[in-house]
């Protein structure tokens, strides 16, 4: 008989964490199949969304005789880490001109968050007495928390930029957690071109976090779907570093370039000095020799080949372009759908905001009233990826919205999430 050891470990508990796929929604015969309001960018016909440029690209990879498959550097491809850390910080940033910022190339978005968090844990304030607070946006706190819990870190606190029950920014509210934070705490800034802050509130923002000191950690997914601009979406990131602070930010790149299953990210660190980011780079490149060794090439390639082109850059930001064009258009399309149904309620604040996730301002148990009678599947604090809803669903997903705001179930027992939490 097969030898089991699993016997020998503690009780095993579900970790709760719940990630659903097409076929783990039950649906009765003759019903609409699931539809799932969370994907990242798709087509008119649900499936993801690739960049044309990339495909131009790959073509012109896989006919470069140069090329072979021996591994990258452990801190990855440097023209794409270069190319990428100018994208976010501009070419005129001082820390880039100063060559005291750099970037780590790593796997996806949340490699680059992970290796920065564990990082922070074994090296930021040390000295400090009690345990560094970290502190994150509450739609993200579910999967990012597991990132900062699973490091060491136990300080771990949620804060909203968006009112629940006002359907708008609550940057007061955002202010007065950053305000009463502790000294030299880490902030997490997830997708700062999608908060929908104006730059007047994030000038404050800084304000606040220079004073207290306060670590920003920013988190950029989807830069240049929020507006269509590259450099008004990376606004906030650059004012940060033009008011000297040090800081991560971890890049993705899976949105923008349609490169979703080649998983390609970015820590970009801004140090004080060449010498500091030296140190900073030297441990980072430790902890990913004991993570993923090194990272994969193609997507890097693709992108620091677009990157590095003028004629492939200025096609791809027209395809950045017209997709942040079609998800405000999908968003006013659905107020309207809204409006002409009668649907109680203002839907004002659906156009009022940008790039690929939306909050609808459904509650709890109307998000659940959604899954269980229309096999519409959302987060649970009624956030939606815009990118889900095209022509073919649409007028379901209005009409769906319609039935479960007005529907007695749907209001029953329904509590805001600022009021559950």
């Amino acid at each position: 008989p097969a030898l089991c050891l699993f016997h020998q470990f503690p009780r095993i508990r579900p970790c709760g964490l719940a990630i659903r796929r097409d076929g783990d929604a039950h649906v009765t015969p003759g019903q609409l199949g699931p539809l799932f309001l969370l994907a990242d960018c798709q087509t008119e016909t649900g499936k993801a969304w690739v960049c044309p440029t990339v495909r131009q690209t790959l073509l012109q990879i896989a006919n470069d005789p140069t090329l072979d498959h021996e591994y990258l550097p452990v801190l990855g491809f440097p023209e794409f880490t270069r190319a990428a850390t100018e994208l976010a910080l501009g070419r005129e940033s001082r820390a880039v001109i100063e060559n005291r910022a750099g970037g780590i190339h790593t796997v996806g978005g949340t490699g680059a968050v992970r290796i920065g968090a564990e990082f922070l844990w074994r090296w930021y304030n040390t000295s400090s007495p009690t345990p560094i607070a970290v502190y994150i946006a509450f739609p993200q706190w579910g999967n990012l928390r597991c990132i900062f819990q699973d490091v060491g870190f136990t300080e771990i606190q949620p804060y909203h930029y968006w009112d629940t029950v006002r359907l708008a920014v609550a940057v007061e509210g955002f202010l007065e957690v950053l305000e009463s934070a502790p000294d030299c705490s880490i902030v997490v800034l997830h997708a700062p071109e999608e908060t929908g802050l104006t730059p007047k509130q994030w000038e404050k923002v800084a304000r606040v976090m220079g004073r207290k000191r306060l670590f920003p950690f920013f988190d950029v997914p989807a830069q240049g779907l929020a507006s269509g601009d590259l450099d008004r979406d990376a606004w906030a990131l650059r004012h940060f570093v033009a008011q000297g602070f040090e800081l991560f930010c971890a890049q993705s790149f899976s949105k923008t370039f349609g490169l979703y299953d080649e998983r390609v990210g970015n820590l970009i660190v801004v140090a004080r000095d060449n010498e500091t980011l030296v140190r900073i780079r030297s441990q980072l490149q430790k902890q990913v020799m004991g993570t993923w060794a090194t990272p994969a090439s193609l997507g890097a390639r693709v992108i620091a080949t677009v990157l590095n082109n003028p004629a492939l850059l200025n096609k791809w930001k027209q395809s950045l372009r017209m997709l942040a064009e079609k998800i405000m258009l999908i968003l006013e399309k659905l107020k309207e759908k809204l409006r002409i149904l009668g649907t109680p309620g203002c839907w004002d604040h659906l156009t009022a905001q940008s790039g690929t996730r939306s909050f609808t301002g459904l509650l709890s148990s109307q998000v659940a009233f959604l899954e269980k009678h229309k096999h519409i599947y959302l987060l649970g604090n009624g956030q939606v990826s815009v990118c889900s809803i095209n022509s073919h669903n649409l007028d379901y997903v209005a009409q769906s919205i319609n039935e479960a705001v007005s529907s007695t179930e749907g209001r029953a027992q329904g509590l805001s999430w600022a009021e559950m939490e």
